[in-house]
């Protein structure tokens, strides 16, 4: 079981830069893939990132490719999106998401989420 707790959401002006954080519990959190999605109301929740167990291997949404990353930390067991060049378009909640075994991009292959936090992006 991991339980999963996200922070850093906020307001902030167009261009502007949040990194968002993601504290996870559990012994095993080194051997899971994270992911970071998002969702606005009336919307599928989307693919942001990804990254593989280690951290070796990461994958961007292309609409965030090149201003947004991802990164972990397993000896704090956190997993990171800094998120810089923000847009108006970017404003939504925040999910991580946890799952074994090989990086995802689907929403319905990861097995544990967090709570959400929102980012509002104001132009």
């Amino acid at each position: 079981q991991v339980q999963l707790v996200e922070s850093g959401g906020g307001l902030v002006q167009a261009g502007g830069s949040l990194r968002l954080s993601c504290a996870a519990s559990g012994r095993t959190f080194s051997t899971y893939t994270m992911g970071w999605f998002r969702q606005v109301p009336g919307k599928e929740r989307e693919f942001v990132a990804t990254i593989n167990w280690s951290g070796s291997r990461t994958n961007h949404a292309d609409s965030v490719k090149g201003r947004f990353t991802i990164s972990r930390d397993n000896a704090k067991n956190t997993v990171y999106l800094q998120m810089n060049a923000l847009k108006p378009e970017d404003t939504a909640v925040y999910y991580c998401a946890a799952r074994p075994g090989v990086s995802s991009m689907y929403v319905y292959e990861y097995n544990y989420w967090g709570q959400g936090t929102q980012v509002t992006v104001s132009s």
